[in-house]
């Protein structure tokens, strides 16, 4: 199960409508506030952390994930 703040970052891919492998850059306070829920997502493999600064993937598992959440 999802955290509320978790699935606000599986909606940001969504309106920006992200596949997998493709980066997507949280930054100021939008990334400050979210840190925690990208850290959990990392964890669940749900997705990447880029070597760009502020900048993520989803996975396969995560694009399920968020085409779930629809």
């Amino acid at each position: 199960m999802l955290s509320t703040t978790e699935e606000c970052v599986l909606r940001t891919f969504r309106e920006y409508h992200m596949t997998p492998n493709k980066m997507l850059c949280f930054y100021g306070q939008d990334l400050l506030g979210k840190e925690e829920a990208l850290n959990s997502l990392i964890r669940r493999d749900l997705l990447v952390r880029e070597k760009f600064a502020g900048g993520y993937s989803l996975t396969r598992a995560g694009y399920r994930e968020m085409r779930r959440s629809d």
